[in-house]
């Protein structure tokens, strides 16, 4: 199930962010910003695209690979996750 993996993706990017990894504040930010967009997205099931979305979290993944690898795999396991729900 999609949305079940989604959110457990979503769980494992928030515990890793509370293990505070050297991130700038505006880093941090943007990060719950986009938590904040796909638990919405979540909440209303929706089931149509949403680009801006989708490359959010890619352009995330790009941000955060090569100096916090984690939460680059979690960001992109999210991406996985939202391209198997059709957003």
């Amino acid at each position: 199930m999609p949305a079940q993996e989604l959110q457990e993706q979503l769980n494992a990017l928030r515990e890793q962010l509370e293990q505070n990894p050297p991130l700038s504040e505006a880093e941090r930010e943007n990060l719950h910003e986009l938590m904040q967009q796909i638990e919405l997205k979540l909440e209303l099931e929706t089931k149509t695209q949403d680009a801006s979305l989708a490359d959010g979290v890619n352009l995330a993944v790009d941000r955060f690979e090569l100096e916090h690898p984690a939460i680059a795999g979690t960001l992109r396991s999210i991406a996985n996750a939202l391209g198997s729900m059709g957003i």
